[in-house]
């Protein structure tokens, strides 16, 4: 089985290791514009040969792992050259752009839009790691329009790299991930930009920073060549949730101005609720 990573960086080089432990017939062949990516990916065992965009034709699986915006030009270049039986998948964090720009395709049977929910901070093929995908949730996208003999293939590689099935519309996908990753992502940029911003004037204020601030601000050290076209393809329901965001933040500081803590105590104990929603996936997955 031939496997095309476009890409392989984290994301695409981790599937790469996993696809490799569970598939012993798998070939991973790596597809990326960074030849120092490429030679390390081979070094890492990561990728078994090094190729280019132009020999997918003989691929049985292509899955594609840039950013959002490459993609837009890159799938429908992939699609045009792929076989037949060629199921080319993405993993993008925004699918509506995606979905738009190759709904009239000739090959668009061939493509699945995916997007596992997992990953970390860091990027490039170094950061890639085994068992990253066990247990995460995958969300599928447009499935009725995939050819259902290349959905069984993506599903079994899904299931068999322990991942969870999600089904949803673009717009939907778009819409919610603006909530539980892209504000996340934004919060912690203009968190860690505050504090860089002050500590030209306090030296001392990282010696006192602990483990809270350290994961909150976690996701400042995210890419930001991948995350700006993220903000961009997502732009309006991104602003739709940093609208309430910083409407809820505002409040906070009225209440803080006019001393009103006891309703500051009664919505952050509100908020304790998140914990069993939190519990509630976290036993679901390990189901």
């Amino acid at each position: 089985m031939k496997i095309f990573i476009v890409g392989v960086g984290l994301i695409g080089g981790s599937l790469a290791l996993d696809i490799k432990d569970a598939f012993k017939n798998a070939i991973i062949y790596g597809i990326d514009n960074n030849d120092k990516h490429l030679t390390k990916a081979k070094e890492l065992h990561i990728i078994d040969e090094i190729t280019t965009i132009e020999d997918v034709i003989d691929a049985d699986i292509v899955i594609v792992s840039i950013p959002v915006n490459t993609s837009l030009k890159v799938i429908p270049e992939i699609l045009n050259n792929v076989s037949d039986n060629c199921l080319v998948m993405d993993v993008g964090s925004t699918k509506t752009q995606i979905c738009e720009i190759i709904k009239n395709h000739p090959k668009r049977r061939n493509f699945l839009a995916t997007h596992p929910i997992a990953g970390t901070e860091f990027s490039g093929p170094s950061a890639a790691l085994k068992k990253l995908y066990n247990g995460k949730t995958n969300i599928i996208c447009e499935v009725e329009k995939t050819a259902f003999k290349l959905q069984e293939k993506a599903l079994e590689i899904f299931s068999k790299l322990g991942m969870r099935i999600r089904y949803m519309d673009a717009k939907s996908h778009d819409k919610h991930i603006a909530y539980v990753s892209h504000l996340s992502h934004i919060s912690s940029f203009m968190l860690g930009k505050t504090v860089i911003e002050k500590e030209k004037n306090e030296r001392d204020i990282f010696d006192m920073a602990g483990s809270g601030f350290a994961s909150t601000v976690r996701l400042a050290k995210s890419s930001p060549e991948m995350w700006t076209p993220i903000f961009e393809q997502n732009k309006e329901n991104v602003i739709e949730t940093l609208d309430e965001y910083i409407h809820n933040l505002k409040h906070f500081r009225e209440l803080l101005k006019d001393n009103n803590f006891s309703e500051i105590h009664a919505e952050m104990k509100n908020t304790n609720h998140i914990k069993q929603i939190l519990n509630g996936i976290q036993e679901i997955t390990l189901l």
